[in-house]
């Protein structure tokens, strides 16, 4: 099964991601190609983000700046998928979920791992600028972010009872996620097992330092 790695990314103590998480966590699991785990930031006192080379040590194996960091790091690096529950703030992701994504420094733990995300806001924009802006933070990790979402409008309302979403087009969209989740999660692992290039910042790194030698 594909390790699945579910982030909720909102810490505040009203934030709707206790009412949209635990539906998302049971299609998850309920889906069958997933074994989920669940990575609540309230759960993760992240540290604000202060790596730099001097906190790293060994590239291979490295000592971060604080325990949770190197924990957050490794924990992410067995993930073969990620999936990010988040909440719209002033337009963009919470401070707190960035800030982890932030933390997740030369491990590159996200790199050439399929990312989806569940969106959410209380009004009708349903979190699509968050995730707008957090697929440009996974490009940038060097993870696959994926095209399918789940954004869901009016957040307070949009659950019944049961805690089963209202509109058949947010579970359709799940069902749908999670799939193309799976597909491209065993597609990459099998990239993964044959081999990978090393991240492109260092390649670039190695050609020029070989440039400037040679000249």
């Amino acid at each position: 099964m594909l390790k699945l790695k579910i982030i909720i990314g909102s810490t505040r103590p009203t934030r709707a991601a206790d009412v949209v998480a635990p539906w998302v966590i049971d299609q998850a699991n309920a889906h069958g190609a997933f074994e989920v785990e669940v990575m609540d930031l309230r759960d993760w006192p992240l540290p604000l983000f202060q790596e730099h080379m001097g906190t790293i040590g060994d590239f291979k194996d490295p000592t971060y700046s604080e325990p949770i960091v190197r924990q957050w790091n490794h924990t992410l690096k067995e993930a073969d998928a990620v999936l990010i529950i988040t909440a719209e703030y002033l337009h963009s992701i919470p401070g707190a979920l960035k800030n982890a994504l932030d933390n997740v420094f030369v491990s590159w733990a996200l790199r050439n791992k399929p990312l989806a995300a569940v969106g959410y806001s209380s009004g009708i924009a349903a979190g699509v600028r968050a995730v707008e802006h957090l697929m440009a933070v996974a490009i940038e990790a060097e993870a696959v972010p994926l095209r399918q979402t789940v954004l869901i409008p009016h957040v307070q309302e949009a659950f019944d009872d049961a805690g089963a979403p209202l509109d058949l087009g947010t579970r359709t969209a799940m069902t749908v996620m999670l799939d193309d989740l799976a597909w491209w999660g065993a597609l990459l692992a099998q990239g993964r097992a044959q081999g990978e290039l090393a991240p492109g910042v260092l390649r670039i790194r190695a050609a020029m330092a070989d440039h400037l030698t040679a000249a």
